[in-house]
């Protein structure tokens, strides 16, 4: 956008003067840089040998939120600005304007980027600290000079301009707008080319060499491997879990119930569990008042005074067991104190036999009895001993003993299943999913330019009419493209940037003229 139109000629042989915009003028001006990051001055000027001199200063009391000056003893063109810290800076840039003739010049700012052309060439490209444009409504815009007593600018000025709009210097050199490339394009293009072709040859022979190594790596035998709680099983490596035989298959842990065949025990031994073991093993045998007891089975019995004697069968014999420690007190009524068989000790009724520690493995829960405890497998897990204490987990899927249905995918968990729906579905319940409408529902990636398609398990994206894209970003077309900045919004619709009008953004150019000349 055009912001305001300077035609000047300064002749100085005074020492004093005051050229600046009326109030109503700098008003309309703060309003329109207030808080703006992207804009550019331009002037067209002739500076005097060795003048040094303001072209354009937006001055505020003792601050100066942007000016642009030339020095001819030091050979410079100076920006000097205030940043969002309050701070004033001063970007320089080796150059000599003051040299008695005519120079077109133009800085760009760009939030921090900021661009100097002289005669339309590009000089100079920087990061700078951004501008604070956060300018006073009393602000005063002074041409020539920084003030009424500072910085007086000796020579011939015209056209100093300030265009909020990106790129404005092509307002002054529309060449550098060209769409024909030149002669030097051409020549930068054939580089380019050159350079393309030498990174492709490379690439290409880069990867001829990879394709060779891959054809060799197809003779070549990759072992997969198992990992099983932090341990790491080699192919047809096999170890026992509890009481499963497992084996690594092809990197696929495959297991088994350890199969045991029937015990053959010898006279005066029974076949019973130990603990550690999956299969029964035969252990010599006690026969005590008509009963037989296995290795380590503990009686209690009560002699005529009543007095309690504990036995324990060692070696087929059974051997007196004198207690080192007296029974403990009870914290239970005697009411509900019960005798156990195997210990002279009472026990109060709902004792926690498990806490005293069993046999039952990670997949069996120990549960506590009347007189003692025993083990029961898990839910979802099945016995491989028939005392309950190693279980193994019951693979629903495999065997069909899920509920999942149509649409579902059953997924094996330890101790259950669960039902996954397939792509393109929704749950309906823990076993049921049903075809989802992404269209109706409003959960797809279609752009809002674009027309939804539910499709089984899926959907597709159109773009409308007057859009252009594949459906998931559609961009509205505009015959011919929007002009000076203006952006296409919707179908042959253009919103322009400021001070620009038309279909196109064609037209349209804001001018505020100070005067048609002015000597000093």
């Amino acid at each position: 956008m055009f912001f305001f139109f300077f035609y000047l000629s300064v002749l100085t042989p005074g020492t004093s003067r005051e050229v600046k915009a009326p109030a109503a003028v700098s008003k309309r001006m703060v309003q329109k840089l207030k808080g703006k990051n992207e804009f550019t001055v331009l002037a067209t000027l002739k500076q005097d040998h060795l003048n040094s001199g303001v072209v354009l200063s937006i001055h505020h009391s003792e601050h100066r939120f942007l000016e642009l000056e030339s020095s001819g003893q030091r050979s410079e063109v100076r920006l000097h600005y205030r940043t969002k810290s309050h701070q004033d800076h001063t970007e320089v840039f080796p150059y000599s304007l003051a040299d008695d003739q005519w120079h077109k010049v133009s800085v760009a700012v760009s939030a921090s980027h900021v661009i100097l052309h002289v005669d339309c060439n590009r000089i100079y490209e920087r990061v700078v600290e951004a501008p604070f444009m956060d300018i006073p409504e009393d602000t005063s815009f002074w041409l020539g000079q920084r003030n009424s007593a500072h910085g007086f600018f000796k020579g011939v000025m015209q056209d100093v301009e300030i265009l909020v709009m990106p790129q404005g210097y092509i307002s002054q050199c529309p060449d550098l707008n060209r769409t024909c490339p030149t002669c030097n394009d051409f020549h930068g293009l054939v580089q380019k080319i050159m350079e393309l072709q030498d990174i492709l040859a490379k690439t290409s022979s880069k990867l001829s060499r990879a394709e060779e190594k891959m054809n060799g790596l197809d003779g070549c035998y990759c072992e997969r491997t198992c990992s099983v709680k932090g341990v790491v099983y080699r192919e047809d490596e096999g170890w026992t879990d509890g009481c499963r035989n497992c084996t690594c298959t092809n990197g696929t842990v495959q297991c088994e119930a350890i199969s045991c065949p029937p015990p053959q025990c010898p006279a005066g031994t029974t076949p019973v569990y130990v603990k550690g073991a999956c299969c029964k093993e035969c252990l010599p045998v006690c026969l005590f008042g008509g009963r037989e007891l296995v290795e380590g089975d503990q009686k209690a019995v009560r002699d005529s005074s009543g007095r309690c004697l504990l036995f324990e069968c060692r070696e087929r014999s059974m051997h007196r067991v004198v207690p080192t420690d007296p029974c403990p007190e009870l914290s239970c009524p005697e009411s509900e104190q019960i005798t156990l068989s195997s210990r002279c000790c009472k026990v109060c009724r709902g004792h926690d036999f498990c806490s005293e520690g069993h046999g039952c493995t990670e997949h069996s829960d120990c549960v506590n009895l009347e007189a003692g405890d025993c083990c029961v497998c898990k839910d979802g897990f099945r016995p491989l001993r028939d005392d309950n204490a190693y279980c193994e987990d019951i693979d629903e899927c495999a065997e069909g003993k899920h509920y999942c249905r149509e649409n579902t995918m059953c997924v094996n968990t330890p101790g259950s299943f669960m039902c996954i729906c397939h792509t393109g579905y929704i749950r309906i319940d823990d076993y049921s999913c049903t075809e989802h409408d992404e269209c109706l529902s409003g959960l797809h990636n279609c752009d809002e330019n674009a027309l939804c398609f539910n499709m089984v398990g899926g959907h597709s994206c159109s773009c409308k009419p007057g859009y252009t894209g594949n459906g998931t970003v559609c961009k509205a077309m505009c015959d011919g493209l929007c002009q000076n900045g203006g952006s296409c919004i919707s179908p042959n619709n253009c919103v322009c940037q400021q001070g620009f009008t038309g279909e196109r953004c064609e037209t349209g150019r804001i001018s505020f003229r100070l005067s048609s000349c002015v000597s000093f």
